[in-house]
Formats: C-alpha cells, sequence, structure tokens
C-alpha cells in the first residue's frame, strides 16, 4: 500500500519567542522542524511543508512549500486545505498532518490514524492525548484528512469557517488516543519555558 503524504503546519509564528517560524529554533543542536521530520518522514510517503511568505527560507529541507490558497490567514485549516491540493496533484487519496513545533510526536502517528479511521469507518481522524484530569483531549493539527472533502473544506473556509473541530464534527471523525507519560508527545514549543522543558526531555532520553 502506498503509505500516506505528510503535511507539516508550519504558519505559526513565535511571538513569545521573539518572533519567526518556530519550526526554525534549536532544540538540542537542530530545527524543531529537523525533529519533526526525523519522526514524521519515516511514517509518510511524500513530505510538504504549509507555510505562508517566502519559501526560500525552507531551502535547506529540501521540500514543497505549500502556501494558503485562500487570502487572510484563516489558520490551520487553510494549511490542511493546501496539503489536499498539493495530494490531489500527485493522485493521493488522503494526507496526514503534524505541528512544525511538536518534537516528540508520535513515532505511530500516521498508523494509528489510519487505524482509528478505519475501525470507526470514518473519513477523518484526529490524534488526542489525556489532559491532567484524564479526558481525552484532541489535537487538531494532527489528524488524517481525506482527499475527497477538500472542495467541502473550501467552500466551508471561503463561508468563514475557522474552527477544525466544527468541520470535522460535521463530517465524522475518529479519534486515535495517545499516552502521554512520560511525556505528552503532542508537547510543543510556544515559550522560553517551553525550550527549556523540550530539553530536558531530550536530554533525559525518555523521547
Amino acid at each position: 500500500m502506498t503509505r500516506i503524504p505528510g503535511v507539516i503546519l508550519a504558519g505559526g509564528r513565535a511571538t513569545r519567542m521573539g518572533g519567526g517560524d518556530k519550526g526554525m529554533l534549536q532544540l538540542g543542536g537542530a530545527k524543531l522542524l529537523d525533529h519533526v521530520l526525523a519522526r514524521l518522514g519515516p511514517q509518510c510517503g511524500e513530505l510538504a511543508i504549509s507555510a505562508n511568505g517566502d519559501p526560500d527560507r525552507f531551502s535547506a529541507f529540501g521540500l514543497p512549500v505549500l502556501a494558503d490558497t485562500l487570502p487572510d490567514f484563516p489558520g490551520p485549516l487553510a494549511g490542511v486545505l493546501a496539503g489536499l491540493d498539493w495530494a490531489a496533484e500527485n493522485g493521493a487519496d488522503a494526507i496526514v498532518t503534524a505541528a512544525a513545533d511538536t518534537p516528540f510526536l508520535p513515532r505511530d502517528l500516521v498508523a494509528r490514524l489510519a487505524d482509528a479511521a478505519a475501525q470507526k469507518r470514518v473519513p477523518i481522524a484526529l490524534a488526542a492525548s489525556p489532559d491532567e484530569t484524564g479526558a481525552p483531549r484532541r489535537h487538531p493539527t494532527f489528524g488524517l484528512w481525506p482527499v475527497s472533502l477538500r472542495e467541502d473544506l473550501r467552500a466551508e473556509l471561503s463561508g468563514g469557517l475557522r474552527k477544525i473541530v466544527l468541520w470535522t464534527e460535521r463530517h465524522g471523525y475518529a479519534t486515535a488516543l495517545f499516552a502521554a507519560s512520560p511525556f505528552d508527545p503532542f508537547f510543543n514549543v510556544n515559550t522560553p519555558q517551553d525550550m527549556m522543558r523540550a530539553e530536558a526531555i531530550l536530554n533525559g532520553g525518555a523521547a
């Protein structure tokens, strides 16, 4: 079976880290994006980066850079749509997305998302992990998305939709629940304190 393409959502600006692309921040001698690629790459077929602005800043990665196809930066779903358009051009049936600031994402993310969608017989799957109370917390930037829904998504975004879960609930989705011990694999770097914690996870060998 052809492996599912992966799209890294790198549109977040590191406003709490001094600005710029969060995926370009250094962790353990490598960029956050390098860590994401090292984990997601072996799980996927082709890879692409979803980001706006000058694509040349990502040239060192040697991957396609997908700009939003809709104006006014409507958020992560626009990145999903750009990824679906790219996948359609390449004859793929679906994509898996991951965030560029999450260096410890699961090494079995793609397989678990695909299994969850197949078992529930729904087109979309989202990742989740337990919150402080043990309840599942969804991570909607980590999802399996079918190319067949791209025109529906385009129409919804053009109509003002911005929240991922509103759209996924409309079509039906499965949840793949990942353990949050010894750390939450969807931990993302937003602040200098988060970077210190990421360094501690990396140096602790638990990642």
